[in-house]
């Protein structure tokens, strides 16, 4: 598969989705019987609320490499974590040939072939971002080649993955999918039992999830992957504009009766990474559940969704996902105000709506893109961004915010090296515009640079 590489390839390296979860909220025994089920309306199959997201996965140093960074999938420790995951009743796992940069397939395949095929759901993507992967050969190699590294002669659930991006978003549609025939591929191989269930993850303009819907009648969707959380529910426009309310993804979805898979719904960890004054109130009214859990419970309410999907790298992060659905505790009424009004908060943070995919990696400039915007909003969430030069700990803020850049990212690596050339834009799939957001970093650091020879 090196010719026809994916662009914009997803990394797992020291990425966790539950990032604040304590020790301590992951202690005690997690039920092994309690797992909520959700039932699929088109197979009937029995789905755990809880889905393991593979793209995410642990690493470890990589034996007689040259670089120390250098790294690779640490496969005893994703078997570990499968195996633990599935003992408590988790039973859908979801890769793509994109993720871990082209390894996590191989290595879901490795941990899975382990069980009884018909104890797991196994879910995977047509991920031919590349436009050298549009040709119907290049996409076939794509699809055929999953199956070698699943170890499997069926796909549970398949997916037309990540559409609704690009500049041109139907026509990337019709590049991908339709011109060459493969969507129409891929509904014969779901007549022939190699797909059981169709559907489509979404990611950007609203105008193809709703071309798609509207083509229901004729490919007859099993399920659509959305991004659903209780900061996207009404604000995914304000916080990210050209992104689309999930109130309303979820709506159309429930009109037509097809299954919701929720991805993102700790917004790639940022709803566990919130502000000091946020865990206070989380924590003051509900002291015994994780930051992390209010997230997990609002997704798992709508009746509407299949599956949530979480990327656990640690095991304190699977055991905390696995208490909020064992079972569900639902949210009621005066719970989603209470989120709602959370929400609010978090959405005028003005925060870079980055969720740490990975997809604008590799950069050809060697920028970190993940792990300055990563810091930026850590430091914007802990007030940290030192802004008023009348303020007496000024100073000190600005230094904090320097030495704490320089640690996070090395020089070679930081925002000052973009040249806009965008490249990294049309692989996002939250839209962002990644030169600008760099830029407005890279002028802000030259100019807490600049203050430090004057004040």
């Amino acid at each position: 598969m090196a010719g026809l590489a994916t662009a914009g390839m997803a990394s797992c390296k020291g990425k966790n989705d539950n990032a604040s979860v304590t020790k301590s909220e992951a202690d005690g025994e997690v039920p092994a019987d309690k797992m909520e089920m959700r039932t699929c309306p088109t197979t009937g199959d029995k789905v755990s609320l809880l889905g393991y997201g593979m793209m995410r996965l642990p690493h470890r140093p990589k034996p007689g490499a040259d670089n120390e960074d250098e790294e690779e999938i640490d496969q005893e420790e994703v078997n570990r974590l499968v195996d633990y995951a599935i003992a408590h009743g988790v039973n859908y796992f979801d890769t793509s040939p994109a993720y871990c940069r082209g390894f996590s397939e191989r290595s879901t395949g490795i941990a899975l072939k382990r069980y009884p095929r018909e104890k797991v759901y196994i879910a995977t993507k047509l991920s031919n971002f590349n436009p050298a992967t549009w040709s119907r050969e290049g996409a076939m190699e794509i699809y055929r080649n999953s199956f070698k590294e699943l170890q499997v002669d069926y796909i549970d659930y398949m997916l037309l993955h990540a559409v609704g991006g690009g500049q041109d978003c139907m026509e990337e549609l019709n590049n991908r999918y339709m011109n060459n025939g493969m969507l129409d591929f891929l509904v014969d191989e779901r007549k022939a039992g190699r797909i059981r269930n169709l559907g489509f993850s979404f990611h950007g303009d609203v105008k193809v999830f709703d071309y798609l819907l509207q083509q229901h009648d004729k490919y007859h969707w099993d399920f659509v992957q959305i991004q659903l959380n209780y900061v996207d529910w009404e604000h995914a426009t304000a916080t990210n504009p050209g992104n689309i309310d999930a109130v309303y993804l979820y709506g159309e979805l429930q009109k037509r009766g097809i299954p919701a898979i929720v991805m993102e719904p700790l917004l790639g960890g940022r709803l566990a990474r919130v502000p000091d004054f946020i865990v206070a109130r989380l924590k003051q009214r509900d002291p015994e559940r994780s930051v992390a859990s209010w997230a997990f419970r609002f997704a798992g309410t709508f009746p509407g969704v299949l599956t949530v999907l979480s990327g656990m790298t640690l095991m304190e992060h699977l055991q905390d996902n696995l208490r909020s659905y064992c079972p569900l505790v639902p949210l009621n009424d005066d719970d989603m105000t209470f989120l709602k009004d959370i929400a609010n908060h978090i959405a005028g943070l003005n925060s870079i709506p980055c969720n740490e995919c990975d997809y604008c990696m590799p950069c050809p400039y060697g920028i970190n893109i993940p792990a300055i915007f990563h810091h930026y909003n850590k430091c914007l969430n802990e007030g940290n961004i030192p802004n008023d030069v009348q303020d007496e700990n000024y100073r000190r803020a600005r230094r904090a915010y320097l030495v704490s850049y320089d640690r996070a990212i090395p020089k070679v690596r930081q925002a000052d090296h973009c040249i806009g050339c965008g490249q990294c834009v049309s692989h996002c799939p939250q839209r962002i515009n990644i030169p600008r957001e760099l830029h407005k970093i890279s002028d802000f650091v030259d100019k807490l640079k600049r203050e430090s020879t004057i004040l």
